[in-house]
């Protein structure tokens, strides 16, 4: 009999959801890991026998998940968490972020924000992020630097500000940005033009054929309030996203933020033309913002992802928390009992979200190919039992501090609640002196 071949990393569950078949439960097995990605899903006693690990995670009460996937978020923000709570968007956004960032906004600011972000998503769960802010270069070194996964979003607005002076110089610095990120293994970019409020048809016009010859995607708030379609009503003679459609921006490579305002029509042609559509909860109903149609985007056949936008606005990077709220508010929006039912929720916050960033030939599920990001979820816990439903009990109890162990292509990022590489006391300092200085201006 030849020797057992040897891998690098067997995990064992209590309990396997792949996420791919749906709604798929796998009773003790093992998930099998070798060079960052997944080799083998098998029972446990059977992995036994054919692998021989260097090393071997036992989770005799846990749930294996894949890495959770944020689809949209603005994580330098996680400096202004709590800055402008309980007011109007656009109060929130004009009185308080935009003169905020004004004043602190720079590569140091959005360093230390994206490192504070990447410790609380770990810790949470999460393995991937959809990035949409002011300097890439700097967030994209950050992610390199921890080996955390991200599509950072290459910023387009038609008013200066530190990082771009002019519509030319934007786009310019989002080329040379892409350019020097082509073929990273960990970081990849999209536009991420702000919103059809701050961008020009001629900007849109240039993103959209520069994404088809990129094959790049677009990270694009749209429809997140009623003021926004009454003012592009007002302004173009159209709602939004018809706007967004007649510039050619309505494909596949969509990716539609909020969308807390859509008709029938509208919803149909997401369908139609594959675009992906990021619910964030928890944002819209801080920010009055409206509620966005989960059930009725998912029964549509579009594809729904799930974002905790950012902290200023939501105030944590919490995706337990947001699919929590998703599955809670998607009834009562619905009028159904059954609408956007756990495992649904799941798929979003996983193989949606990865969907949404063209990634979901990599991540998003566990299965045998793709990178190894993992993450367990202690279920042993007087909150958490007895389990009936595995995955109902994800949603519905669990917490991202119940989060123990997190793989990010088979790189351990998380130990038993304990960050890996990771200087907590610097990271907190940083936090404690920006907040010293935001509040001062």
């Amino acid at each position: 009999m030849s020797p057992a071949p040897i891998v690098d990393l067997v995990i064992e569950a209590r309990w396997l959801i792949p996420v791919e078949p749906h709604a798929r439960v796998l009773d003790h097995h093992a998930v099998v890991v070798d060079a960052g990605r997944i080799v083998a899903l098998l029972p446990i006693t059977e992995a036994r026998q054919k692998f021989a690990p260097r090393e071997r995670v036992e989770l005799a009460g846990h749930a294996l998940i894949p890495g959770l996937v944020n689809a949209h978020t603005h994580n330098p923000m996680t400096l202004m968490r709590g800055l402008a709570d309980d007011v109007p968007f656009m109060t929130w956004l004009k009185d308080h972020v935009w003169p905020a960032e004004a004043k602190v906004m720079g590569p140091e600011f959005v360093r230390d924000g994206v490192e504070l972000a990447i410790a609380e998503m770990i810790r949470g769960g999460t393995t991937c992020c959809n990035e949409n802010y002011f300097y890439p270069d700097v967030q994209a070194a950050t992610y390199r630097k921890f080996g955390f996964r991200a599509l950072i979003g290459l910023p387009v607005i038609e008013f200066p500000t530190p990082w771009a002076s002019s519509r030319d110089e934007y786009f310019d610095k989002a080329l040379a940005v892409h350019d020097d990120l082509r073929g990273d293994a960990l970081v990849g970019t999209s536009f991420a033009p702000h919103a059809p409020y701050t961008v020009s048809n001629e900007s849109f016009e240039r993103i959209q054929m520069l994404s088809g010859q990129l094959d790049l995607p677009v990270h694009l708030h749209l429809h997140e309030t009623a003021d926004e379609i009454r003012d592009s009503l007002k302004e173009f003679g159209m709602r939004p996203f018809a706007r967004i459609k007649q510039l050619g921006l309505v494909n596949e490579r969509l990716i539609a933020v909020h969308m807390t305002q859509l008709t029938e029509g509208e919803i149909a042609d997401c369908a139609t033309h594959g675009v992906s559509i990021v619910h964030n909860v928890e944002s819209n109903m801080k920010l009055l913002s409206g509620f966005c149609p989960a059930e009725a985007i998912r029964r549509a056949g579009v594809n729904l992802a799930m974002g905790t936008d950012g902290c200023a606005s939501n105030n944590d990077l919490d995706l337990f928390g947001e699919m929590r709220s998703a599955a809670l508010v998607g009834k009562l929006v619905a009028g159904d009992a059954a609408a956007m039912d756990a495992a649904s929720v799941l798929r979003a916050a996983t193989i949606g979200s990865a969907r949404a960033l063209g990634w979901s030939d990599r991540i998003g599920s566990i299965e045998v190919g793709k990178q190894a990001d993992l993450v367990a979820v202690d279920l042993d816990t007087i909150e958490s039992q007895p389990v009936y439903n595995v995955i109902s009990q994800l949603i519905y109890a669990a917490s991202r501090h119940q989060v123990s162990d997190v793989w990010i292509g088979g790189e351990r990022k998380l130990r038993e609640r304990r960050l890996i590489d990771i200087d907590t006391v610097e990271i907190l300092a940083k936090a404690r002196r920006w907040q010293a200085r935001i509040a001062s201006t």
